[in-house]
Protein backbone atom coordinates (compact mmCIF):
# COMPACT_ATOMS: atom_id res chain seq x y z
CA UNK A 1 0.00 0.00 0.00
CA UNK A 2 2.73 2.29 0.87
CA UNK A 3 4.01 1.64 -2.27
CA UNK A 4 1.01 1.78 -4.32
CA UNK A 5 0.12 5.28 -2.83
CA UNK A 6 3.39 7.03 -2.94
CA UNK A 7 3.15 5.76 -6.91
CA UNK A 8 0.35 7.38 -7.39
CA UNK A 9 1.50 10.37 -5.94
CA UNK A 10 5.28 10.45 -7.76
CA UNK A 11 3.22 9.64 -11.14
CA UNK A 12 0.30 12.32 -10.99
CA UNK A 13 3.75 14.82 -11.17
CA UNK A 14 3.96 13.34 -14.90
CA UNK A 15 -0.03 13.95 -15.82
CA UNK A 16 -2.10 17.25 -16.46
CA UNK A 17 -5.32 18.05 -15.72
CA UNK A 18 -8.59 15.09 -14.42
CA UNK A 19 -5.55 12.76 -14.96
CA UNK A 20 -3.78 14.08 -12.28
CA UNK A 21 -6.19 15.27 -10.10
CA UNK A 22 -7.51 11.30 -10.49
CA UNK A 23 -4.05 9.84 -9.01
CA UNK A 24 -4.01 12.29 -6.39
CA UNK A 25 -7.63 11.23 -4.98
CA UNK A 26 -7.31 7.65 -5.04
CA UNK A 27 -4.07 8.15 -3.11
CA UNK A 28 -5.30 10.34 -0.80
CA UNK A 29 -8.56 7.87 -0.47
CA UNK A 30 -6.04 5.22 0.13
CA UNK A 31 -3.88 6.80 2.37
CA UNK A 32 -6.79 7.87 4.71
CA UNK A 33 -8.38 4.45 4.90
CA UNK A 34 -5.15 2.83 5.74
CA UNK A 35 -6.05 1.52 9.39
CA UNK A 36 -9.57 0.74 8.08
CA UNK A 37 -8.05 -1.98 6.24
CA UNK A 38 -4.79 -2.79 7.55
CA UNK A 39 -4.83 -2.45 10.99
CA UNK A 40 -6.39 -4.37 13.81
CA UNK A 41 -7.46 -3.61 17.64
CA UNK A 42 -7.90 -5.38 20.40
CA UNK A 43 -6.69 -8.97 19.54
CA UNK A 44 -5.14 -11.21 21.82
CA UNK A 45 -1.63 -9.90 20.50
CA UNK A 46 -2.42 -6.25 21.24
CA UNK A 47 -3.52 -7.72 24.96
CA UNK A 48 -0.69 -9.31 25.53
CA UNK A 49 1.74 -6.89 24.58
CA UNK A 50 -0.28 -3.78 26.07
CA UNK A 51 -1.29 -2.31 23.11
CA UNK A 52 -4.24 -0.60 21.31
CA UNK A 53 -3.40 -3.00 17.32
CA UNK A 54 -0.96 -3.39 15.53
CA UNK A 55 -0.72 -3.72 11.34
CA UNK A 56 -1.32 -7.01 10.03
CA UNK A 57 1.27 -8.66 8.06
CA UNK A 58 -1.14 -9.30 4.75
CA UNK A 59 -4.80 -8.48 4.52
CA UNK A 60 -7.48 -10.72 3.06
CA UNK A 61 -8.16 -10.11 -0.68
CA UNK A 62 -11.68 -9.54 0.25
CA UNK A 63 -11.20 -6.97 3.40
CA UNK A 64 -12.54 -3.81 0.75
CA UNK A 65 -16.10 -5.57 1.33
CA UNK A 66 -16.24 -8.23 3.93
CA UNK A 67 -16.85 -7.39 7.54
CA UNK A 68 -14.93 -9.41 9.56
CA UNK A 69 -11.79 -10.09 6.80
CA UNK A 70 -9.09 -9.47 9.43
CA UNK A 71 -10.68 -13.06 10.89
CA UNK A 72 -9.50 -14.63 8.20
CA UNK A 73 -7.14 -17.42 7.76
CA UNK A 74 -4.30 -16.56 5.63
CA UNK A 75 -1.58 -19.57 4.34
CA UNK A 76 1.66 -19.64 4.75
CA UNK A 77 2.98 -21.54 2.13
CA UNK A 78 6.49 -21.78 3.37
CA UNK A 79 5.51 -24.24 6.05
CA UNK A 80 5.05 -28.33 6.18
CA UNK A 81 2.21 -27.62 8.68
CA UNK A 82 0.63 -24.32 8.31
CA UNK A 83 -0.26 -23.10 11.58
CA UNK A 84 -3.56 -21.81 10.64
CA UNK A 85 -3.14 -17.80 11.43
CA UNK A 86 -5.76 -15.41 11.23
CA UNK A 87 -4.73 -12.36 8.97
CA UNK A 88 -5.32 -10.36 12.68
CA UNK A 89 -2.44 -12.71 14.11
CA UNK A 90 -0.05 -12.61 11.49
CA UNK A 91 2.67 -9.65 11.83
CA UNK A 92 5.30 -8.40 9.44
CA UNK A 93 7.77 -5.09 9.28
CA UNK A 94 6.20 -3.75 6.05
CA UNK A 95 4.57 -1.05 8.11
CA UNK A 96 7.76 0.84 8.82
CA UNK A 97 7.15 1.47 5.04
CA UNK A 98 4.65 3.92 6.20
CA UNK A 99 6.88 5.84 8.20
CA UNK A 100 9.83 5.93 5.51
CA UNK A 101 7.88 6.87 2.64
CA UNK A 102 5.84 9.73 4.33
CA UNK A 103 2.85 8.58 4.41
CA UNK A 104 2.70 8.27 9.00
CA UNK A 105 4.95 10.19 11.48
CA UNK A 106 7.02 7.74 13.41
CA UNK A 107 5.24 8.80 16.55
CA UNK A 108 2.05 7.99 15.37
CA UNK A 109 -0.14 5.78 18.15
CA UNK A 110 -0.53 3.07 14.84
CA UNK A 111 3.20 3.08 14.62
CA UNK A 112 4.31 3.06 17.89
CA UNK A 113 2.16 0.34 18.97
CA UNK A 114 2.92 -1.74 15.87
CA UNK A 115 6.76 -1.57 16.03
CA UNK A 116 6.20 -2.54 20.01
CA UNK A 117 4.44 -5.86 18.66
CA UNK A 118 6.85 -6.01 15.54
CA UNK A 119 10.64 -6.17 17.93
CA UNK A 120 8.77 -8.48 20.97
CA UNK A 121 7.45 -10.90 18.26
CA UNK A 122 10.52 -10.88 14.98
CA UNK A 123 13.40 -9.47 17.11
CA UNK A 124 16.82 -12.04 18.25
CA UNK A 125 19.25 -10.87 20.16
CA UNK A 126 22.69 -12.75 18.98
CA UNK A 127 26.54 -11.56 19.66
CA UNK A 128 26.26 -8.90 16.35
CA UNK A 129 23.65 -7.41 17.70
CA UNK A 130 19.59 -7.57 16.84
CA UNK A 131 18.32 -8.94 14.35
CA UNK A 132 14.66 -9.41 12.57
CA UNK A 133 12.46 -11.89 11.66
CA UNK A 134 10.20 -11.23 8.16
CA UNK A 135 6.96 -12.47 10.13
CA UNK A 136 5.95 -14.39 12.38
CA UNK A 137 5.43 -18.33 11.66
CA UNK A 138 7.55 -17.85 8.68
CA UNK A 139 9.10 -21.27 7.38
CA UNK A 140 11.75 -19.66 4.95
CA UNK A 141 15.31 -20.66 6.87
CA UNK A 142 16.73 -23.51 7.65
CA UNK A 143 15.58 -26.47 10.42
CA UNK A 144 15.69 -26.83 13.62
CA UNK A 145 18.75 -29.43 13.63
CA UNK A 146 20.42 -26.93 10.62
CA UNK A 147 19.67 -29.18 7.84
CA UNK A 148 19.07 -26.59 4.61
CA UNK A 149 15.25 -24.92 3.89
CA UNK A 150 14.04 -27.76 1.67
CA UNK A 151 10.69 -26.01 1.13
CA UNK A 152 9.95 -25.66 4.87
CA UNK A 153 12.05 -24.79 7.80
CA UNK A 154 12.01 -21.81 9.90
CA UNK A 155 12.07 -18.49 9.39
CA UNK A 156 15.66 -16.51 10.12
CA UNK A 157 17.13 -13.43 10.89
CA UNK A 158 17.53 -11.02 8.19
CA UNK A 159 20.40 -8.44 8.39
CA UNK A 160 18.27 -6.24 5.48
CA UNK A 161 15.32 -6.35 8.09
CA UNK A 162 17.84 -4.30 10.52
CA UNK A 163 18.45 -1.88 8.19
CA UNK A 164 14.59 -1.39 7.69
CA UNK A 165 14.49 -0.93 11.37
CA UNK A 166 17.57 1.65 11.40
CA UNK A 167 15.75 4.13 9.09
CA UNK A 168 12.84 4.05 11.39
CA UNK A 169 15.03 4.68 14.23
CA UNK A 170 16.40 7.84 12.56
CA UNK A 171 13.03 8.40 11.77
CA UNK A 172 12.08 8.12 15.19
CA UNK A 173 15.18 10.51 16.36
CA UNK A 174 17.02 7.50 17.38
CA UNK A 175 20.62 5.87 17.25
CA UNK A 176 20.90 4.21 14.04
CA UNK A 177 24.40 3.69 14.08
CA UNK A 178 24.02 0.86 15.74
CA UNK A 179 22.06 -1.21 13.54
CA UNK A 180 24.62 -0.21 10.37
CA UNK A 181 27.29 -1.94 13.08
CA UNK A 182 25.12 -4.84 13.25
CA UNK A 183 24.73 -5.40 9.74
CA UNK A 184 28.69 -4.87 9.32
CA UNK A 185 29.09 -7.62 12.02
CA UNK A 186 26.84 -9.81 10.25
CA UNK A 187 28.76 -10.05 6.97
CA UNK A 188 30.85 -13.04 5.93
CA UNK A 189 34.94 -13.54 5.92
CA UNK A 190 35.06 -12.06 2.49
CA UNK A 191 32.55 -8.92 3.92
CA UNK A 192 30.01 -9.70 2.25
CA UNK A 193 26.17 -9.07 3.70
CA UNK A 194 23.98 -12.60 3.66
CA UNK A 195 19.89 -12.84 3.36
CA UNK A 196 19.90 -14.34 6.75
CA UNK A 197 21.95 -15.03 9.64
CA UNK A 198 21.36 -17.94 12.11
CA UNK A 199 19.93 -16.84 15.47
CA UNK A 200 19.27 -20.25 17.50
CA UNK A 201 22.32 -22.01 19.55
CA UNK A 202 25.79 -22.98 17.48
CA UNK A 203 25.68 -26.05 15.86
CA UNK A 204 29.94 -26.25 14.86
CA UNK A 205 29.53 -28.83 12.37
CA UNK A 206 27.49 -27.55 10.15
CA UNK A 207 29.06 -24.09 10.27
CA UNK A 208 26.02 -22.61 12.01
CA UNK A 209 26.96 -19.56 14.90
CA UNK A 210 24.67 -16.99 16.34
CA UNK A 211 24.82 -13.25 14.34
CA UNK A 212 26.67 -15.36 11.12
CA UNK A 213 25.63 -16.36 7.76
CA UNK A 214 23.92 -19.59 7.53
CA UNK A 215 23.16 -21.25 4.07
CA UNK A 216 21.31 -18.75 2.60
CA UNK A 217 22.06 -16.27 -0.62
CA UNK A 218 25.11 -14.40 0.22
CA UNK A 219 25.93 -11.23 -0.98
CA UNK A 220 22.26 -10.48 -0.87
CA UNK A 221 22.20 -7.40 -2.95
CA UNK A 222 19.30 -5.90 -1.68
CA UNK A 223 20.68 -6.05 1.97
CA UNK A 224 23.70 -4.20 0.25
CA UNK A 225 21.66 -1.45 -1.47
CA UNK A 226 19.91 -1.28 2.49
CA UNK A 227 23.20 -0.73 3.98
CA UNK A 228 24.19 1.63 1.81
CA UNK A 229 21.08 3.97 1.66
CA UNK A 230 21.28 3.70 5.59
CA UNK A 231 24.86 5.12 5.80
CA UNK A 232 23.68 7.68 3.40
CA UNK A 233 20.45 8.52 5.44
CA UNK A 234 22.39 8.72 8.70
CA UNK A 235 24.58 11.61 6.95
CA UNK A 236 21.34 13.13 5.38
CA UNK A 237 19.46 12.96 9.01
CA UNK A 238 16.41 11.84 6.72
CA UNK A 239 15.42 8.52 4.58
CA UNK A 240 17.29 9.53 1.34
CA UNK A 241 14.78 7.31 -0.71
CA UNK A 242 11.62 8.84 0.63
CA UNK A 243 9.24 9.91 -2.06
CA UNK A 244 9.87 13.71 -2.28
CA UNK A 245 6.08 14.52 -3.50
CA UNK A 246 5.04 11.72 -1.21
CA UNK A 247 6.06 13.62 1.89
CA UNK A 248 5.33 17.14 0.40
CA UNK A 249 1.93 16.45 -0.21
CA UNK A 250 1.34 14.15 3.83
CA UNK A 251 4.35 15.28 5.80
CA UNK A 252 3.45 11.60 7.71
CA UNK A 253 -0.59 12.83 8.36
CA UNK A 254 -3.35 11.26 7.54
CA UNK A 255 -5.46 12.91 5.15
CA UNK A 256 -9.06 14.13 6.55
CA UNK A 257 -11.40 13.53 3.22
CA UNK A 258 -14.42 14.96 2.93
CA UNK A 259 -15.71 12.34 0.70
CA UNK A 260 -15.18 8.44 0.47
CA UNK A 261 -15.08 6.81 -2.98
CA UNK A 262 -17.11 3.84 -3.97
CA UNK A 263 -15.62 1.17 -6.55
CA UNK A 264 -16.94 -2.02 -7.97
CA UNK A 265 -14.58 -3.85 -5.79
CA UNK A 266 -14.63 -1.28 -3.27
CA UNK A 267 -17.85 -0.98 -1.42
CA UNK A 268 -18.66 1.19 1.38
CA UNK A 269 -21.84 0.54 2.91
CA UNK A 270 -21.61 3.82 5.04
CA UNK A 271 -20.82 7.42 4.78
CA UNK A 272 -20.16 9.88 7.26
CA UNK A 273 -22.77 12.78 7.63
CA UNK A 274 -21.59 15.36 5.68
CA UNK A 275 -19.44 13.79 2.90
CA UNK A 276 -19.84 13.46 -0.77
CA UNK A 277 -20.07 10.01 -2.32
CA UNK A 278 -17.34 9.62 -5.38
CA UNK A 279 -17.76 6.61 -7.85
CA UNK A 280 -15.40 5.77 -9.91
CA UNK A 281 -15.39 3.20 -12.60
CA UNK A 282 -13.65 1.94 -15.61
CA UNK A 283 -16.00 3.78 -17.84
CA UNK A 284 -18.60 5.75 -18.87
CA UNK A 285 -21.87 5.06 -17.09
CA UNK A 286 -24.96 7.06 -15.74
CA UNK A 287 -25.70 6.74 -12.33
CA UNK A 288 -29.44 5.92 -11.53
CA UNK A 289 -30.14 7.06 -7.93
CA UNK A 290 -32.67 7.80 -5.31
CA UNK A 291 -33.22 8.04 -1.66
CA UNK A 292 -35.25 6.19 1.23
CA UNK A 293 -36.79 3.07 -0.75
CA UNK A 294 -36.06 4.78 -4.40
CA UNK A 295 -37.69 8.50 -3.33
CA UNK A 296 -36.54 11.71 -5.55
CA UNK A 297 -35.26 9.49 -8.69
CA UNK A 298 -32.40 11.36 -10.72
CA UNK A 299 -29.56 10.54 -13.41
CA UNK A 300 -26.24 11.77 -12.82
CA UNK A 301 -24.28 11.23 -15.98
CA UNK A 302 -20.27 10.40 -15.08
CA UNK A 303 -17.37 12.60 -15.96
CA UNK A 304 -14.53 11.38 -17.94
CA UNK A 305 -11.20 12.32 -15.45
CA UNK A 306 -8.07 10.40 -18.16
CA UNK A 307 -7.61 7.58 -15.02
CA UNK A 308 -11.26 6.44 -14.78
CA UNK A 309 -14.94 8.10 -14.89
CA UNK A 310 -16.47 9.67 -12.10
CA UNK A 311 -19.85 10.77 -10.61
CA UNK A 312 -20.27 12.73 -7.41
CA UNK A 313 -23.70 12.42 -5.27
CA UNK A 314 -24.78 15.42 -3.77
CA UNK A 315 -24.37 13.38 -0.43
CA UNK A 316 -23.19 15.96 1.96
CA UNK A 317 -26.89 17.43 2.03
CA UNK A 318 -28.92 14.76 3.31
CA UNK A 319 -29.22 13.88 7.05
CA UNK A 320 -27.89 11.01 8.82
CA UNK A 321 -30.37 8.47 8.20
CA UNK A 322 -30.74 8.95 4.77
CA UNK A 323 -30.54 5.86 2.50
CA UNK A 324 -29.00 6.40 -0.86
CA UNK A 325 -29.81 3.65 -3.43
CA UNK A 326 -28.19 3.52 -6.74
CA UNK A 327 -27.30 1.08 -9.78
CA UNK A 328 -25.04 1.63 -12.79
CA UNK A 329 -26.10 2.04 -16.36
CA UNK A 330 -23.15 1.93 -19.20
CA UNK A 331 -23.49 4.19 -21.76
CA UNK A 332 -21.02 2.45 -23.95
CA UNK A 333 -22.91 -0.80 -24.88
CA UNK A 334 -26.54 0.73 -23.46
CA UNK A 335 -26.50 -2.14 -20.52
CA UNK A 336 -27.47 -2.01 -17.23
CA UNK A 337 -24.75 -3.86 -13.87
CA UNK A 338 -27.54 -5.20 -12.97
CA UNK A 339 -27.52 -5.54 -9.11
CA UNK A 340 -28.31 -2.06 -6.54
CA UNK A 341 -26.67 -0.96 -4.23
CA UNK A 342 -26.94 0.79 -0.78
CA UNK A 343 -25.21 3.44 1.28
CA UNK A 344 -26.43 4.74 4.68
CA UNK A 345 -25.57 7.67 5.87
CA UNK A 346 -24.92 7.76 9.83
CA UNK A 347 -23.60 9.80 12.19
CA UNK A 348 -19.60 10.25 12.42
CA UNK A 349 -18.79 7.65 14.66
CA UNK A 350 -20.69 4.79 13.15
CA UNK A 351 -19.24 5.38 9.60
CA UNK A 352 -16.05 3.86 10.17
CA UNK A 353 -16.17 0.59 7.67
Amino acid sequence: MAVAIAALVEGAEFLDGKAADCARMVADYWNARLEDWTFVRNTDLARTHGVQGYYLRIAPADILVQDGAKEEWVQIKNRANDPHLPAEEQVSNDFLQLVRYGLRRADDPHIVDSVKVMDALLRSDTPNGPVWHRYNGDGYGEHADGSPFDGCGIGRGWPLLVGERGHYALAAGEDALLYLHAMTAMTGVGGLLPEQVWDRDPIPEKGLFPGQPSGSAMPLVWAHGEFVKLCHSLAAKAPVDRPAATWARYQGQRPQLDYRLWRLRQRPRRLRQGQELRVLLHRPFVLHWGINDWQQVQDTSSADWDLGHIAILPSQKFPAGTRLQFTIHWQDDDSWQGENFTVTIEEEEDAQH
